[in-house]
């Protein structure tokens, strides 16, 4: 973590980081949901959880983040790792899309779908990995 002279900045750079921390922390609980998958309240709450919470993230950072200066004044905007993070982004929210899809047919005990689920349970764990990876690798 990076120290700035004001506290204010730092106070801003400790925030993101202990956002990498809370996103760490739901990955540990999307695995063992995935784990336990068999534990179908335990493993539904979890995962509505963890989609409620990767919906929430780009709101707090947005509403917490000088982002319109890291951005657009000092023109990260054009940087390759910001855009693989967003295209990482929008990857997650499209398997979980497809996941909630999945999920509800199951709930109505249509199985035909149980592998599709599963494959794309482990590539959103994949996939979200990722997603930490590059927001960390984002922190200023």
């Amino acid at each position: 973590m990076k120290e700035h002279v004001h506290g204010a900045r730092t106070e801003q750079v400790m925030l993101t980081a202990g956002t990498v921390w809370a996103a760490l922390a739901v990955q540990i609980g999307m695995l063992l949901a995935f784990r336990y998958a068999k534990k179908r309240v335990y493993h539904v709450v979890t995962m509505i959880a963890v989609i409620l919470f990767d919906i929430g993230m780009p709101v707090y950072l947005y509403l917490n983040k000088d982002w319109y200066r890291r951005l657009i004044e000092e023109g990260e905007i054009a940087s390759f790792l910001i855009w693989i993070h967003l295209m990482m982004l929008v990857l997650m929210y499209a398997l979980y899309v497809l996941q909630i899809k999945t999920a509800l047919r199951l709930l109505r005990s249509d199985n035909s779908v149980r592998v599709d689920h599963r494959t794309q349970g482990r590539v959103v764990l994949w996939v979200r990995g990722l997603v930490i990876l590059s927001g960390a690798l984002l922190v200023e």
